[in-house]
């Protein structure tokens, strides 16, 4: 019988990533999946671009896009996009990889290869580690679904709706309609 080689978060870090292939690690194990579409994209580029041009950005936090974070134990994740609190910033190095801090936002837009289960442990890992809300937005059903601490039954909400993406106590005054973005 075939045993599975674990990989360390040091293990993880020295990887070289070949062109149209992306890493993450959960639980030592290394998670290999395909470049993202451009669907994709282009809904991380339209969310990136809100944060950055909302004014209190760089009074509450900062905002990443595809940046390796390690989480707990064995566990770097590279979510779409992801907030991090300005407090929980001082004195790091942003240029190190992965960031020693779990997002306090983490967003991961789910493509059509994104299984269900793998979905649900990512978010898990991610709300362990310390995220105060994680997004999983469906860009073809329109749909964004929110999960908190917890509960891991989500808070959905609908662009066809009219529902807003808002996270009042990580981004006061931040607000904008998911329509703008899963429309």
């Amino acid at each position: 019988m075939a045993t599975k080689t674990l990989l360390t978060v040091q293990d993880y870090a020295a990887l070289d990533e070949p062109a149209g292939v992306r890493y993450e690690l959960s639980n030592g194990e290394l998670i290999v999946t395909p470049s993202s579409t451009g669907l994709h994209n282009k809904i991380r580029d339209l969310l990136t671009v809100r944060f950055y041009a909302f004014p209190d950005l760089g009074k509450l936090g900062e905002v990443t896009s595809e940046t390796d974070m390690r989480l707990v134990g064995e566990v770097v994740r590279r979510p779409d996009v992801a907030f991090i609190c300005k407090d929980r910033l001082e004195g790091m190095d942003l240029d190190q990889s992965p960031l020693p801090v779990a997002p306090d936002l983490a967003i991961e837009i789910v493509s059509k290869n994104d299984r269900a289960d793998d979905l649900m442990l990512k978010v898990s890992q991610y709300l362990e580690a310390g995220a105060q809300a994680v997004w999983l937005m469906y860009p073809n059903t329109h749909l964004a679904y929110r999960y908190v601490p917890g509960n891991l039954q989500p808070e959905v909400r609908s662009a066809k709706a009219g529902d807003r993406f808002e996270e009042p106590e990580l981004l006061p005054g931040f607000s904008f309609p998911l329509s703008e973005i899963l429309g």
